[in-house]
């Protein structure tokens, strides 16, 4: 299967919408729970090894990380929560300062983070410390229409049952497992924050199945204009 090189895919459309909203780069924040796949989603999308992928259970984000696949392009890795209360509150600050990261222009303050991309995990192991990454950070200091939610790890769900491994893909058994936990994900997230969210798309980082999918759901949800921002009072 020919890879494709992300720099390049969709580069036009991405131009165009960033010259219509009058704004670039496209600046998007990728969080979720320890686990999840954040470094392994970029290295997917970047097609190399930008950031170092954890081993074990140990957690390998810790700080802020920004990586640019090109000129209109870059994404900011955040530490993953999940890994203890006090932790979790460092990693929380952490992440709310990066979205209230701001610039000034023509008299205006404006978010330095134009979107924020929530990943999940397949095997859904951890779904309370996600809504709570949400529900308690994500949620109130970004506008909705600004936040996608995907599910990697593919592979996992099912326990690994119906993954083909040769292939690299799963079967029809496992895509109608997954599309219908893509479903549940979309309602649980609504009901447990009260945010009604696109239907996530579902990928493996680790074997490069649906990652275009994600790109394209990134590029044709971009926004449509800068994003305001006010000081302690987000949209």
């Amino acid at each position: 299967m020919t890879k494709l090189d992300f720099r390049e895919y969709r580069k036009d459309d991405i131009e165009h919408r960033l010259q219509k909203a009058n704004f670039r780069p496209l600046d998007m924040m990728v969080a979720g729970v320890t686990g999840a796949g954040k470094s392994t989603t970029i290295n997917a999308l970047f097609q190399k090894t930008v950031t170092k992928v954890g081993n074990g259970v140990e957690p390998e984000t810790m700080k802020l990380g920004v990586y640019r696949l090109n000129d209109a392009f870059r994404v900011w890795d955040t530490p993953g929560l999940g890994d203890g209360v006090a932790r979790d509150q460092i990693h929380k600050k952490k992440i709310k300062e990066l979205l209230y990261k701001s610039f000034s222009l023509d008299g205006n303050t404006y978010g330095f983070i134009d979107m924020a991309m929530v990943i999940i995990e397949g095997a859904n192991r951890d779904m309370g410390t996600t809504y709570a990454l949400l529900n308690e950070v994500i949620v109130p200091n970004i506008q909705k229409e600004r936040i996608l939610v995907v599910i990697n790890q593919a592979d996992m769900a099912m326990k690994g049952h119906h993954w083909k491994n040769a292939d690299r893909m799963p079967d029809p058994y496992l895509i109608e497992f997954l599309e219908e936990q893509s479903c549940s994900v979309q309602r649980r997230v609504k009901e447990a924050t009260g945010v009604s969210i696109l239907k996530p798309v579902y990928y493996s980082a680790e074997y490069g199945y649906n990652v275009k999918a994600v790109f394209d759901f990134i590029v044709d949800n971009m926004p449509v204009r800068r994003r305001p921002l006010v000081k302690n009072s987000p949209e």
